[in-house]
């Protein structure tokens, strides 16, 4: 329900743990600029046109990245151009995708119905977005900030909350409670409201409490009311379990489309996330939001459309961040070939999806995947390329831009993370692998790379003031600076990169360096006692026998701890919850680690004290340091915090 996929992170995650040695050692030249191509003529934006190309790039797409189905929806002109289904809903039973009949999973799609019904309550003078939301909560949200913290932050994800994965979405049939899911435990709210671009699944669903708080009902009833059946959307809903008829023309979901069927996924925060709908349906809402008014239904008047549609914050909030693309009440700025565009993306587990809507061209298109693709993130590419394509095909031209002389990119390089992170959970150690590289070019540009979770690679040219613009792209980021230093870099309306500091940005080098130490130190060991037996060498003085076997506890339990991390930080971020038996498992692993401290100093100052030779000190000193450094990483990281929610 993510709109950046938590799968491809934590592989993202695994890859670098591999790479970077190697990464670190070699240099890069320059990447190739894309060559400027002047705008096509746009193609006759019809059913039969549309169809065509859909024909023609759909199969392809799904084939060629082991995708099992997909649904998709065009509407144009007050009308629904098309709704198409491609593939299969179902691979065993060779069921094929239906548009009108078979439901998918559209995840974080659903957060634009949110954000609807939260501006009809608006429009009906019942909610207020700039009051605090106490107002509206019936239980104490604990804040780090002072400042008032609003319905247009909530929507505008720059309500400052960190992020918050364990029990995002489950696999059991347990009844879903909203309060209970908002109320215990909340994440920690680590920006001031207003100030720093940070998604937040929390955030949306916490307007949408707001929003069955306020109307009286629960907010699935609400979405019923008030969203789904005055369009005629009869084959969607936010429930779960979904009803028998519903549940039985469900697509299922894949890892890949020659994989097996996976189970229904039970969103903890519906409003955040639970939506099921066919792609029928998903014109309809469409064609509602650009205000066609399907069945003659209004959801919102046309200047409540507006205001949806333009952006949340100003530079009085935002500061320099406000010359990026920016959130809107709900929805992303996603301007294409300067074509206004707002969009929303979204995943689950299994499910991909994306909607974008030309509010003054009056079209819409809205693609949904059944399966994360062969590698497990082709997805994210799939959508990108379709919606491109779309763009260019039916509404071309150029992004005026104008660059303007001393870009100052050097003081931009560096390496960065993101601001939709966890800083007090064990988590926080996810800054240090999924990281973003800023790296100043010869001609004074800046290139971006890193994983696909984060922010698509690409070189970015300085038109004035904090603002880049993407070469060949349509992306902007913006550079917030404080007394010369870079504090933050905007992208994508809701993500902001944070600099990550000398001392973080070695700890990852340091803790594989250490753990390989200590690895080796055990792997010596019993080598040694071999080598000893065959060459019948006397063995260690019996001086200090069981400080040596304290400290080899100390070394195998840090060892042990860094894997376990490994295997639990990659199960939460591929949203299977590790239990909390195996962090704290893991925990007291890491402690006994960090306790081995103690007896490696008492072996290094006996040796010291018996002059025990040059290789035994170094080889103990080299522990000591090893030991130390994995405990400052675990110290650092919160791996030891009491507090194991993430």
């Amino acid at each position: 329900m993510t709109a950046r996929h938590p799968i491809a992170r934590a592989a993202a995650a695994l890859a670098a743990l591999g790479v970077l040695a190697t990464t670190a050692a070699c240099g890069r030249d320059d990447p190739a600029l894309p060559e400027p191509e002047p705008p096509a003529a746009a193609e006759e934006f019809t059913a039969a046109n549309v169809d065509a190309w859909l024909d023609a790039t759909l199969p392809g797409m799904l084939e060629g990245s082991g995708v099992a189905g997909a649904a998709v929806a065009v509407v144009g002109d007050g009308q629904v151009l098309t709704t198409r289904g491609f593939g299969f809903a179902d691979t065993a039973s060779r069921i094929e995708v239906d548009p009108a009949a078979t439901l998918f999973r559209p995840g974080s799609v659903s957060k634009v119905f949110t954000a609807t019904a939260v501006m009809q309550l608006v429009e009906q003078g019942e909610l207020d977005l700039d009051t605090d939301v106490a107002a509206y909560l019936d239980f104490d949200l604990e804040r780090g900030y002072d400042d008032d913290l609003t319905l247009r932050h909530l929507l505008s994800h720059t309500a400052g909350f960190e992020e918050r994965i364990a029990g995002l979405i489950a696999f059991e049939g347990d009844e879903v409670n909203l309060r209970e899911a908002l109320a215990t435990d909340p994440p920690e709210q680590v920006f001031r409201p207003g100030t720093t671009p940070s998604y937040s699944n929390y955030g949306n669903a916490l307007a949408g409490y707001i929003v069955e708080r306020v109307s009286g009902m629960p907010f699935e009833d609400y979405i019923d009311r008030h969203l789904l059946a005055p369009l005629g959307m009869d084959s969607s809903s936010f429930r779960q379990p979904l009803s028998e008829d519903l549940a039985g023309r469900l697509s299922s979901g894949y890892g890949a489309a020659d994989g097996p069927a996976q189970p229904f996924e039970y969103v903890a925060t519906p409003p955040a996330g639970a939506l099921s709908a066919t792609a029928d349906d998903m014109a309809l809402f469409m064609l509602a939001q650009l205000g066609a008014h399907p069945g003659g239904v209004e959801l919102l008047d046309a200047a409540t459309r507006e205001q949806m549609y333009s952006p949340a914050l100003d530079e009085e909030s935002l500061g320099a961040f406000a010359g990026a693309q920016r959130m809107t009440l709900g929805w992303f700025q996603e301007d294409q070939n300067g074509h206004r565009v707002v969009g929303h993306g979204g995943d689950t587990n299994w499910f991909h999806s994306h909607l974008n809507l030309y509010p003054d061209d009056g079209a819409g298109i809205f693609v949904s995947f059944n399966s994360s693709g062969t590698e497990g993130h082709e997805t994210v590419g799939l959508r990108a390329d379709l919606m491109r394509e779309f763009a260019d095909r039916y509404f071309p031209g150029e992004t005026e831009t104008s660059t303007v002389a001393g870009s100052d990119a050097e003081r931009i390089e560096g390496t960065y993370y993101s601001s939709r992170g966890s800083q007090s959970t064990f988590l926080s150690a996810l800054d240090v692998v999924s990281t973003t590289e800023a790296t100043a070019l010869d001609d004074g540009r800046l290139y971006f790379e890193s994983d696909p979770g984060t922010l698509e690679p690409g070189v970015f040219e300085h038109v004035g003031g904090d603002v880049w613009t993407e070469v060949g792209g349509d992306r902007t980021i913006a550079v917030r600076t404080e007394d010369g230093e870079v504090t933050g870099i905007v992208h994508d309306a809701a993500f902001t990169l944070l600099p990550l500091d000398t001392e973080r940005r070695i700890g990852l080098p340091v803790l594989i360096a250490a753990v390989a130490a200590l690895l080796l130190g055990l792997l010596a060991w019993p080598a040694a006692a071999v080598y000893r037996r065959v060459r019948r060498r006397p063995g260690p003085a019996r001086e200090g026998r069981r400080w040596r076997a304290l400290v080899r506890v100390g070394a195998a339990c840090s060892v042990l701890a860094i894997a376990g991390w490994v295997a639990v930080v990659l199960m939460a971020m591929a949203l299977q919850e590790p239990s909390a038996a195996l962090i704290r498992t893991v925990q007291a692993l890491q402690l006994v680690g960090a306790l081995g401290l103690i007896p490696a100093a008492v072996r290094l100052v006996g040796e010291i004290r018996r002059k025990a030779g040059w290789r035994a000190v170094t080889g103990t000193v080299i522990t000591f340091l090893a030991l130390s450094a994995v405990a400052d990483f675990a110290i650092e990281f919160q791996l030891l915090s009491p507090n194991i929610t993430y």
